[in-house]
Parts: structure tokens; C-alpha cells; sequence
């Protein structure tokens, strides 16, 4: 196994725009790109925008996350069909940075998440992120959705508060509940109007751009219909037609301390979104992404986005999708995304004064339906207690206390029930008679573990034990137990690894602990079967290679044991194993 992921630095990190030129790219290509690029620009405009708002930020920082953060995760990437830019899995955690720190809190953490992506992907741990059990991903998506929907109430209903937005949940709900006589019919109204042009073209015309489409359609009835309503210029002023120069946050000590918590978070989070993001692209195409490569491409593109005043970039799950299906052929799609999105910037930002929020809390609503995995979430519920546990415990903790306990809790969980099943999976059997597992009928046997025969049975003097299943720390305690429980006092015990697949320094300490007793007894200990592996920690722990005997397999140990039997063990210890 150890050949067949072992590829080189070069290899790991090369971006895969390289590997597309050094293929061929050719005219067809680019002009598949070009229309990918296209579709892509007009899905994640509105998008940008909505979730930038969403976030607590005015729209042009979202647009500035899509331009300049989408261009370095394709220019840089490890996949060919990512999108980056802003992505609603961060609103809550990029709001409640903005209401603790203020926007320029927010752009320091958003760099400072940069430089701890990159160190990630640097040190090649972008492959243990596959190791976040299926139902917290589930969970935290699931919940995530859910705040995404409460924080679009206030807009879609046109509600007006006495003061600022509760971030909590509850607290959020009580106060726009409270809001309730506050509710602007023309605002409700344009939000029910968007969601249903949403859902109809989606339903009759589905490849069409329907966020674009509504917001347009909404844009133009409210100012045709002269409603007043909030837009996005009687709130933020307008967006402006051109980008900021670069500037570096402010790097004092005590600056970066305070921004440090949530750029771990935003880290944490992004790494999760643009892997699993990838994984989709790579499912929809037949391609492997380089998934190092691709997090410090998103580590270089947090640090632009930063430069320039934007948030938070990852890959769109969504938005990468949508590449896919569009035919994009290379990076270069996502590429022109950004570009198409700088020229909308440069030439009609204007006209995004008069997009209503109550249509972009449509927007968002619908993106919310969608992003919660309804279907997987009641799967996992209906699976399994220790899945269910997880998973609503992830939902839960995410939803009313803080999507990095979430995370963190339900990884824990779905850890800790790994680690109890495999532990449960490993059997102790004392003459081919089970002693760590429940009763069995006598002609049921464990797949791969026939009885001993009697050849093995025979001899009195020499007891045989069969560990079979993986032998680690979760298991160490329980077989250690059964170990002293063994009656027989031979002189010989015979350790059957042939079926444990690997031992770690827990199981190792119990065996050492078993033959220190076994000699306290005058016997002697065999162990046959043991990988190499498996030998070597056993010796590395203090197991004497000259008190315990190695043998590749269970005839040549009981042929030794035999032996020890027949002319004493103290003879044969003083020969080389």
C-alpha cells in the first residue's frame, strides 16, 4: 500500500491549471470554458452579494470575494472544475465576527484563516479531513441551513426592530416574533413574488439562471411599481464600479490574538467545504482532485481576498456543480467567472442599486431549502442509534450554541462510537471456545475463523488463544481482562495473531503484561501469526525476543511449543528465535 499514494511534492502540489496546459489546451476547450465561465458568473452574482449581506457586510465584498478569491482557488487549485468566493456555510460564523471584531476584524481573521490553510495543505493534512464522520457533515450542513433561514426573516417579512438583530437563534426568533406588527406588505410581497418565479423556472426551465431571473424580475418591479422597499442602495449606498487597493490588515499583536479564534474556525470550515466540495466535482467528472494542492490554493486566495477587503473564500459546492454540468473543461472556467464578474463591477454596478433585500432573502431562503440534506439527515436518524447521536447532536450544538462546538463534538462522538464498534469487533477465544464474546450456537463461526482441530486441542500442556480483530487501545482493557481470567496453568501459551490486522502500544503493553505473568508461572509464550508490524512494536515495547517466541504461522508454533513441552523450556530459550 505504502507505493500506491506515494507521489512526489512536485506532484502534489502542482496547481492544476498546469497539468491542463501541459496536456493539450486547445480552442474547443476554451471556448467550453468560456460558456461555463459564463453560467457560473451569472449563477454566484446575486449569490455573492446576497450572502455577503446576509453576513453582516455590504454586498461589493462579496463581489470582491468572487473576483479576486475565486481567480487564485482556480489559478492555484487542485481541481479542475472548483469555484471559489463566498459560500453560505459562513454567515454565522462571518456575522459574529463582524458584530464581536467589526469589519476590520473580519479581514484580519479572513487572512490570518489564509496563512492557516496554506500551513495545512504545506504540511499535507488536507488528507485527514476525509476523516470527519459522514453524519457531523450532515449535521453541521443541516444546521447551517437552518440559520441561514432565520437570518432572512427579518428581510423577506420587511419586519422593522427597535434595535440591532439578535445573533442566537432563540433570541433572534423572540424578537422578530415581538416584530410582528411591524410587517411591510410590499416587502412581503416581492420576497413571495422572487421565491415563486424561483420555483416555477426552476420547475419548467430548469438550466436557466433563476436567482439571476428573479432578482432581475423583482428589481424591475419594484421600481416600475413603485414600491418602497429596501435595496441594496437605500441600505449600503450602492456598489462601487471599481475595486480597493490592496492594503494589509492591521498585524499588531494584540489584533491578532483577538482575530485568532474565529480564523481557526474559518479555517477548520473551509478546509471541510472545499474538500467536500472537490469530492462532488470529482464524483460528477471522473477526476481526482490534489487535495493539498487545493488547500493552499484556498489559503493564497483568503490572503487576497483579505488584501482587498473581502471575506471568507471556499469552494461552492453549488456553484462548482453548476461549472460541471455547464462543460467546463479546465480552471480557466473559474478563471473567467471572476472576470466576467470584474466586468459587471466595472460597468453596471450602478444597476445593482436597485435590487430589493426582501429578493435576495428569497434567494437565500431557497438556497437554504436546498442546502439542508433532508433526505441524508433522516437516513442517518433511521440508521443507527450511535449515527442518530451524532448527527443531531452536530445539528443541535450548531444551531443554538456555535458551529465549531458542533464540529468538534460531533467528530468526538462519531470518534468514540467508531472506536466502541471496533473495539466489539475484536474476540478472545481460548481453545478455539469463544471467552470475550457472547454464547454462540456451536456451528456458528466468525467469517475466516474455523474451529481448532483437534491436533490443537490435544495436549494439555499447551493452551492456545486466538485474538482476532483489530487490537488497539479500545480493546486493550477487555482482552487484557480476559487474558487473567484464563484458568490453565500449561507451559505453554500459544497468542494466535494470524487475525489481528495491527496492534498499537496499548495492546502491546497488555501482551507484555500476559507474558510477565506467564513466566511468574514458569511458562512460556508463542506468538504466532504476528505481522511485521506488529512484531516490531511488541519489541519496541520491551517484549524480550528471547522469552517470546515469534512464529510466522499457527503450525510452526505449535510444532515449537511441542518442542518446549518435550525437552523444557529452559533449553530452548537460549536458542535464537
Amino acid at each position: 500500500m505504502s507505493g500506491v499514494g506515494s507521489a512526489s511534492f512536485g506532484e502534489m502540489f502542482t496547481p492544476k491549471l498546469v497539468t491542463v496546459l501541459k496536456e493539450g489546451y486547445r480552442l474547443e476547450a476554451f471556448k467550453a470554458d468560456l460558456v461555463s465561465g459564463l453560467t457560473v458568473a451569472i449563477v454566484a452574482l446575486p449569490l455573492s452579494m446576497a450572502i455577503a449581506i446576509a453576513s453582516g457586510v455590504s454586498p461589493d465584498r462579496g463581489l470582491i470575494t468572487a473576483i479576486v478569491g475565486g481567480f487564485f482557488v482556480s489559478l492555484l487549485g487542485g481541481s479542475r472544475f472548483q469555484i471559489g468566493g463566498p459560500a453560505g456555510a459562513f454567515i454565522l460564523l462571518v456575522s459574529a465576527t463582524v458584530a464581536a471584531q467589526g469589519v476590520e476584524g473580519l479581514v484580519l481573521a479572513t487572512f490570518l484563516s489564509g496563512l492557516i490553510l496554506a500551513a495545512i495543505g504545506i504540511f499535507r493534512l488536507g488528507t485527514f479531513v476525509k476523516y470527519i464522520p459522514y453524519p457531523v457533515t450532515v449535521g453541521f450542513t443541516s444546521g447551517i441551513a437552518v440559520i441561514i433561514a432565520a437570518t432572512q426573516l427579518r428581510e423577506f417579512f420587511g419586519l422593522t426592530l427597535d434595535g440591532a438583530e439578535p445573533g442566537p437563534i432563540v433570541d433572534k426568533l423572540t424578537a422578530l416574533a415581538s416584530a410582528a406588527g411591524t410587517l411591510d406588505p410590499a416587502s412581503l410581497g416581492i420576497a413571495l413574488f422572487s421565491l415563486a418565479l424561483i420555483l416555477v423556472v426552476r420547475r419548467f426551465r430548469p438550466h436557466w439562471p433563476v436567482l439571476l431571473i428573479a432578482v432581475v424580475a423583482a428589481s424591475l418591479l419594484t421600481t416600475l411599481g413603485g414600491f418602497d422597499i429596501a435595496t441594496i442602495g437605500s441600505r449600503f449606498g450602492g456598489v462601487p464600479s471599481s475595486l480597493p487597493a490592496p492594503t494589509l490588515p492591521d498585524l499588531s499583536a494584540e489584533k491578532v490574538m483577538a482575530a485568532l479564534p474565529p480564523a481557526v474556525s474559518f479555517a477548520l470550515l473551509g478546509s471541510i467545504e472545499s474538500l467536500l466540495s472537490a469530492v462532488v466535482a470529482d464524483s460528477m467528472s471522473g477526476r481526482r482532485h490534489r487535495s493539498n494542492c487545493e488547500l493552499v490554493a484556498q489559503g493564497v486566495a483568503n490572503v487576497a481576498s483579505s488584501l482587498f477587503g473581502g471575506i471568507c473564500v471556499t469552494g461552492t459546492i453549488a456553484r462548482t456543480a453548476t461549472n460541471v454540468r455547464a462543460g467546463a473543461k479546465s480552471p480557466i472556467s473559474g478563471m473567467l467567472h471572476s472576470g466576467f464578474l470584474l466586468v459587471f463591477v466595472l460597468v453596471a454596478a450602478p444597476l445593482a442599486s436597485y435590487i430589493p433585500l426582501a429578493a435576495l432573502a428569497a434567494v437565500l431562503l431557497f438556497v437554504a431549502w436546498n442546502m439542508a440534506e433532508k433526505h441524508e439527515f433522516w437516513a442517518l436518524i433511521k440508521a443507527s442509534r450511535g449515527d442518530a447521536v451524532v448527527v443531531l447532536a452536530t445539528f443541535l450544538l450548531v444551531v443554538f450554541r456555535d458551529l465549531t462546538e458542533g464540529i468538534l463534538v460531533g467528530f468526538g462522538l462519531g470518534a468514540l462510537l467508531f472506536l466502541h464498534r471496533m473495539a466489539n469487533e475484536v474476540t478472545v477465544k481460548g481453545h478455539g471456545i469463544a471467552i470475550a464474546t457472547p454464547d454462540q450456537a456451536d456451528s456458528t463461526y466468525e467469517k475466516g475463523s474455523e474451529p481448532y482441530s483437534d491436533r490443537v486441542l490435544g495436549d494439555p500442556e499447551i493452551f492456545v488463544c486466538r485474538i482476532s480483530g483489530a487490537f488497539f487501545f479500545g480493546a486493550a482493557a477487555s482482552v487484557g481482562a480476559v487474558l487473567d481470567r484464563i484458568a490453565e496453568r500449561p507451559k505453554v501459551y500459544v497468542l494466535d495473531f494470524s487475525e489481528v490486522p495491527f496492534i498499537d502500544s496499548s495492546a502491546a503493553a497488555t501482551v507484555l503484561g500476559f507474558v510477565d505473568k506467564a513466566e511468574s508461572r514458569d511458562a512460556s509464550v508463542v506468538i504466532a501469526g504476528a505481522g511485521e508490524a506488529s512484531r516490531r512494536i511488541l519489541l519496541t515495547q520491551g517484549l524480550d525476543d528471547g522469552a517470546t517466541l515469534f512464529r510466522p504461522d499457527l503450525d510452526a508454533a505449535l510444532k515449537l511449543a511441542h518442542q518446549i513441552v518435550d525437552e523444557g523450556a529452559s533449553q530452548l530459550r537460549s536458542r535464537p528465535a
